[in-house]
């Protein structure tokens, strides 16, 4: 498991994460998303639909893995994306993933 994945998980046990496409989208326009993740093999519209919001917002975005890596670094399943709320973890994943 890669330290980016680490990372997630500690974010998401200290309860720094946004899970869903509806929520991530919330926390897009609310600014409160400081970084998107979204798994390489999320389908064209949603991928594109959370890219736009992110460039729109002028939030970073990253493409990571699959579907399955990000779902498991959260202990959860089918899970596309994630919206990072914390600054510090958010800068840590950007030094990781940039």
């Amino acid at each position: 498991m890669s330290s980016y994945l680490n990372i997630i998980g500690l974010a998401h046990r200290a309860g720094k994460l946004t899970l869903g496409e509806e929520h991530i989208v919330k926390e897009i326009q609310k600014k409160r998303a400081k970084l998107v993740l979204i798994a390489e093999d999320t389908g064209k519209q949603t991928k594109k639909k959370l890219t736009d919001k992110c460039s729109f917002y002028n939030i970073p975005c990253y493409m990571v893995d699959d579907r399955e890596t990000l779902s498991q670094a959260i202990g959860q399943t089918g899970r596309v994306a994630i919206a990072v709320l914390d600054q510090g973890f958010a800068k840590k994943l950007q030094s990781l993933l940039g």
